[in-house]
């Protein structure tokens, strides 16, 4: 089991190795897509994941864990190849139905190296996942049909647990579609080059490993002011970018923003963890995220239609619906009186839980 520990470790890294991350959306412009297109094909994206939720389940079930790992890891594999020679909106689309997520490239031909090493990083994660071993959890159950439509009916009647999730959902596809597609064209807009674009991005990532910091925050704050104080952060975060085209508080507009989401992800984690009242934990967390997905395909096409005409309005955009998550979130802390502003007890959630994203900083 260790073993296997390692080895997803290594696969995760090696998946994290998106060379292309900083002008991900200026090549996909250069190529000729839209800033519509590319947030149709994220929406595309998270449809699929919402469809194919299940069906990898029952897939798993079937052929075991391993093989459907290195299945996976080979999707990944061949959808790069794809996006690496990608032109245009069927190349790219091309791509994502590979793999059932969006990827990108750069901006200038120059930068093809950059797409062939992270070609390379993932056909090595795909050779890694050969090794893994296959195993059957002690006391794993497989759900059946009707306990499946009984989760899902306990999610979906479950009032307080929405207005958590769609706040959340909110909070969580402002962040993604900012810091990855619309911070290219902010920076772009304020006069900043490639280099620049570069170094902030790194910053952005070293910024991205403060999670562990939230449960301390948390502890010490209590549940409804640090969610207040996330949630209060991206909505700042989004008008500052929404009023200037200058560099510096763009820049620090975009950083406040990814700080307050790696906050927010495990703070989040948690209270969702919480919530989940059914011994089908997975099934119960599989809705959760297939909720989470379907709200932001609709968030992400609004945020295309706004930046292809103001990218000013897709900000003002982002920050409005961040007031409202945060707004939702309030109301759920006022109708959980079994969740306590302070002195609650609060645990980071489980590592292993996976990212929704489909393009990550």
């Amino acid at each position: 089991m260790k073993r296997n520990i390692y080895l997803m470790y290594a696969i995760a890294f090696l998946q994290g190795m998106v060379f292309y991350g900083p002008v991900a959306t200026l090549y996909r412009q250069a190529q000729g897509v839209s800033v519509f297109q590319i947030t149709l094909i994220e929406s595309i994206s998270l449809i699929l994941c919402i469809l194919l939720e299940v069906v990898w389940g029952v897939i798993a079930d079937k052929i075991g864990y391993k093989r459907t790992m290195v299945l996976c890891c080979a999707l990944y594999f061949l959808s790069k190849i794809i996006f690496w020679q990608a032109s245009g909106f069927a190349g790219f689309l091309a791509g994502l139905l590979a793999a059932a997520a969006v990827f990108s490239l750069f901006v200038r031909e120059d930068y093809r190296l950059l797409g062939l090493l992270t070609v390379i990083s993932y056909g090595l994660a795909a050779v890694l996942s050969l090794a893994l071993t296959d195993v059957s959890p002690e006391g794993s159950r497989r759900i059946s049909r009707e306990g499946f439509r009984q989760v899902l009916s306990q999610t979906m009647c479950d009032r307080n647990l929405l207005l958590f999730l769609v706040g959340a959902a909110f909070l969580n596809e402002t962040h993604q579609t900012v810091t990855v597609f619309l911070n290219q064209l902010q920076y772009e807009k304020c006069g900043l080059g490639n280099a620049a674009i570069g170094s902030i991005y790194i910053g952005a990532t070293l910024l991205g490993m403060c999670g562990p910091v939230s449960a301390w925050f948390t502890k010490r704050a209590g549940i409804r002011a640090a969610g207040t104080v996330f949630g209060g952060a991206a909505v700042l975060s989004c008008l500052t970018m929404a009023v200037s085209g200058s560099a510096l508080p763009s820049v620090c507009g975009i950083l406040a923003l990814r700080v307050s989401n790696s906050l927010f992800q495990p703070f989040q984690a948690e209270m969702q963890n919480r919530q989940v009242r059914t011994e089908y934990r997975a099934t119960a967390l599989s809705i959760h995220a297939m909720l989470l997905d379907g709200i932001g395909a609709g968030t992400n096409l609004a945020f295309g239609a706004l930046a292809e005409r103001n990218l000013a309005a897709a900000f003002l955009f982002g920050a409005g619906i961040c007031a409202v998550g945060t707004g939702l979130f309030l109301k759920w802390c006022r109708n959980r009186p079994c969740y306590p502003q302070s002195h609650q007890k609060y645990h980071t959630s489980d590592p292993s839980s996976p990212a929704a994203s489909s393009d990550s900083l």
